[in-house]
C-alpha cells in the first residue's frame, strides 16, 4: 500500500507556512492522479481525520470524494492532465470514373444487328447510377460486372440505322458516340421468307426451354411474330428449317444451305420484290427489309404456289414443272445447238413478257429479228423459256433458249413468275 500524504517529506527549498500547505495539497493531487492511472490503492484522510481506501480500477463502488484544497495553479495542472486530443474526421470524395474503351467503336460501319455494346470504365460503376441510353430506343438489357457495362439487344437494331449511345454524368464522365448498323443476317432473311412461304421450307421456332429442345408441334414462327412491322426482330431466331413438301427434287434440295447466300434464297427474294413492286435484283437492301417486315405484320403469304422448272437435255429433251410437292406439267422442249448451247445450272426468272421481239445471230452467222415471240420468261442473260414454231420438239434447235410448243409455253408462262428457279441439267 502506498500512502499518498502521510510521511511525505518536502524537498529542500520548499516554501513554508501557508505556502507549504498549498504545496502539499498540490503534491497530494498529483499523486492521486498517478495512482488512478496505474489502478493502485489510495489511503487518504478527510478533513474530519477519517481514513478511506480507494481500490482504483476495481468494481467496488467508489467512496465519497476526498476533499482536497487546491490553488488555482494546481487546478490548472489537473485540468491539463485530463485533456484529450480533439478527434479529427476526414471525407474522401470518390472520383467519377472515365470511359476508357467502347465497342462498337465510334463511327463503326456495318455493325451486325445483334451486336453487344460494351463500355469499360476506369473504375467500378456507381451503385444505383442510371445506365446509358440509346437513340433511337432499342429493346434490351444492361448488365454491370465491376467496371464493365454490357448491353444485349433483345430484338436487334433496325438494319441500316444509326444508333447513338449516351453515357450519363451520374454514371461516368459524360460521353456519347454513334455507330451504323448493317443489313440483317442472311439467316434472318431466310427465316422470314420461309414464314411467308416464299421458300419451299418452313421455319419452326424451338420449344421453350433448352436451345437444343425439339420444335414445338404445330407451331410456326408466324404464330408469335409481331403484328407491327417495326417490331419484327432483326436478329436470327432459334429454330429449325424443314421442307414443306414430302417429295423434293434432288436438284432443288441441293440448292439449300441455311445461313448462306444461295440461288434458292435469291429467287425467293426476287419473287417477293416483284410482289412488292420493287426492282427484282435479289439483293437484301432497305426496301426489301421493309417489304419483308410489312408482309410479316400483315401475315401476307406468297399468293401463288411454289413452282420449280427442270429442263433435261437428255433426248428427248423435256421441261417439267414441279409445284408444291409434285410434278404438275411436262412438255417437249428444244435447247441450244452446238456453238450456242444452253448453259447448265440453276437460274431465277428475272423478266417476263407475254410477247416480245428477239434479235440475235445464229452460230452459222445468220442474223435474226423475230417479232411477236410469245410467252417469254428470261432466266439467264439472253436465254429464256418461250414458245416457238417448230415442226418437231425434243432435241437441240435453238440459239440457247428453251423452246416449247406455243400452247404449252402459255401454260408454263402461268407457272413461272419472277424468281422461279429454272434448272438445266445435261
Amino acid at each position: 500500500m502506498v500512502r499518498a500524504v502521510a510521511g511525505h517529506r518536502l524537498p529542500r527549498g520548499a516554501p513554508g507556512g501557508e505556502e507549504r500547505g498549498a504545496y502539499r495539497a498540490a503534491m497530494a493531487a498529483t499523486a492521486l492522479l498517478a495512482l488512478v492511472a496505474t489502478g493502485g490503492l489510495v489511503s487518504a484522510k478527510t478533513a474530519a481525520g477519517q481514513k478511506h481506501l480507494l481500490a482504483l480500477g476495481s468494481h467496488t463502488p467508489a467512496p465519497p470524494p476526498v476533499a482536497v484544497q487546491t490553488t488555482p495553479a494546481a487546478s490548472t495542472t489537473v485540468a491539463r492532465s485530463n485533456s484529450t486530443a480533439e478527434r479529427v474526421t476526414t471525407t474522401t470524395a470518390v472520383p467519377v470514373p472515365k470511359v476508357v474503351a467502347i465497342a462498337p467503336k465510334r463511327g463503326a460501319q456495318g455493325v451486325t444487328t445483334g451486336s453487344r455494346i460494351i463500355i469499360l470504365l476506369s473504375g467500378p460503376a456507381r451503385h444505383g447510377a442510371p445506365m446509358p441510353t440509346l437513340v433511337p430506343p432499342v429493346a434490351g438489357k444492361w448488365s454491370v460486372q465491376g467496371a464493365a457495362l454490357t448491353f444485349i439487344p433483345s430484338d436487334g437494331y433496325v438494319p441500316w440505322s444509326t444508333v447513338r449511345v449516351y453515357v450519363p454524368s451520374a454514371l461516368a464522365r459524360a460521353k456519347h458516340w454513334s455507330f451504323t448498323v448493317g443489313p440483317p443476317p442472311v439467316l434472318r432473311v431466310q427465316q422470314l421468307l420461309a414464314e411467308l412461304h416464299y421458300l419451299p421450307l418452313r421455319f419452326v421456332p424451338t420449344a421453350e426451354g433448352p436451345t437444343s429442345g425439339p420444335p414445338a408441334t404445330g407451331r410456326t414462327a408466324l404464330d408469335t411474330s409481331p403484328t407491327v412491322a417495326a417490331l419484327v426482330p432483326s436478329i436470327s431466331q432459334i429454330g429449325t428449317f424443314s421442307w414443306r413438301y414430302p417429295a423434293v427434287p434432288a436438284s432443288l434440295a441441293s440448292l439449300w444451305s441455311p445461313d448462306q447466300d444461295n440461288i434458292l434464297t435469291s429467287g425467293a427474294i426476287m419473287h417477293l420484290e416483284d410482289d412488292a413492286n420493287l426492282a427484282t435484283d435479289g439483293l437484301v437492301e432497305p426496301p426489301l427489309w421493309q417489304a419483308l417486315t410489312r408482309a410479316i405484320a400483315k401475315r401476307a403469304l406468297d399468293p401463288v404456289p411454289y413452282d420449280y422448272l427442270m429442263v433435261s437435255e437428255n433426248l428427248p429433251e423435256q421441261l417439267v414443272v414441279w409445284q408444291n410437292g409434285r410434278d404438275v406439267y411436262n412438255s417437249p422442249a428444244n435447247t441450244g445447238v452446238p456453238g450456242a448451247t444452253t448453259e447448265t445450272g440453276t437460274f431465277p426468272v428475272y423478266a417476263r413478257f407475254s410477247s416480245t421481239t428477239m434479235v440475235g445471230t445464229d452460230p452459222d452467222g445468220y442474223h435474226y429479228d423475230v417479232t411477236g415471240v410469245p410467252w417469254v420468261a428470261y432466266f439467264n442473260g439472253g436465254d429464256a423459256v418461250h414458245g416457238y414454231w417448230r415442226y418437231a420438239y425434243g432435241y437441240p434447235q435453238s440459239n440457247g433458249c428453251v423452246e416449247l410448243p406455243v400452247d404449252n409455253a402459255q401454260v408454263v408462262w402461268g407457272l413461272d413468275p419472277i424468281g422461279t428457279l429454272v434448272t438445266v441439267s445435261p
